[in-house]
């Protein structure tokens, strides 16, 4: 048989707008490190003529050209799904789909972003107050911060998305999970933000593409920690704003890194180290 260190691994990353992605360069160096090449491509929807609508072609072509697997990002990892051959247990709970393994003729759906936020979470805003929370956006990403935060023991989560029959879904779909009245949508989004503990942006806005902050700054106050998803800059505009009010914050970068941890184990049935991925993140930055 051959072994992953003779013939090696190719990657790839499908999503809109992600040319300053860190995800290549993490899982590249992570391969060398355990000595066995990887090629990691950006497969751009912005750059492709039909963008997200081509999605069935990429997998194909993924699975001709020998792929190994694929990360999905923005705005697929729910269209992804009926193309997929099977769901882990957790990406069929959560509805989204961020890691493809292409192994034998079947294309497998993972998630790991419930996961890679749980643990940037749990290292990044220890012991802050987490009775009401409002989570902003209830797309891929969304679905799954929302159940790391109840799993983190969030006792009311109050979603809120551009899409209210969206909001409302998720939040039903946590509640039938977690128990009635665990998680509700939010209706008057800054009456929640005023009586929250905390705020989750699991939206696109802050990211270079899409500059702004998701919800208007007076809103927020400083009793509130912050927490982002968007990592592409680190230091969005919503964590600044609230960095100005004295909040706790907590950036992207940790979700990113490790999500991508979790995703390089489904990808190689070997354990990477994630405090080598992080640091290889922190320097990415720098540079």
């Amino acid at each position: 048989m051959t072994t992953l260190q003779e013939k090696g691994l190719v990657l790839g990353l499908i999503g809109a707008g992600i040319q300053a992605s860190r995800t290549p360069a993490m899982h590249m160096a992570e391969a060398a490190a355990q000595g066995f090449p990887c090629v990691y491509r950006i497969i751009d929807l912005d750059r492709i003529a039909g963008g997200a609508s081509v999605l069935p072609e990429l997998l194909v072509a993924a699975e001709r050209m020998g792929y190994g697997g694929l990360n999905i990002t923005f705005p697929s990892k729910q269209q992804v799904i009926p193309l997929l051959d099977e769901l882990s247990p957790e990406a069929a709970a959560l509805g989204a789909v961020n890691t493809v393994v292409l192994r034998d003729g079947r294309r497998i759906g993972h998630n790991t972003d419930c996961s890679g936020f749980g643990e940037s979470f749990r290292r990044g805003l220890p012991g802050v107050a987490r009775d009401r929370v409002v989570q902003l956006g209830a797309g891929g990403a969304g679905s799954a911060v929302a159940q790391a935060l109840l799993d983190a023991g969030v006792q009311l989560l109050a979603v809120h998305d551009v899409d209210a029959g969206r909001a409302a879904e998720l939040a039903a779909s946590l509640a039938a999970r977690f128990g009635e009245g665990r998680a509700v949508p939010a209706a008057d989004l800054a009456a929640e933000v005023a009586a929250a503990d905390g705020l989750v942006n699991c939206t696109p806005v802050g990211m270079a593409k899409l500059p702004g902050t998701p919800l208007p700054p007076a809103l927020l106050h400083a009793r509130l920690w912050v927490a982002e998803i968007v990592y592409f800059p680190l230091e969005t505009a919503l964590l600044a704003e609230a960095r100005r009010l004295g909040c706790r914050t907590l950036d992207g970068g940790g979700m990113a890194v490790f999500q991508a941890a979790h995703a390089f184990t489904h990808f190689t049935g070997l354990v990477p180290d994630a405090e080598r991925m992080l640091a290889g993140f922190k320097a990415s930055l720098g540079r």
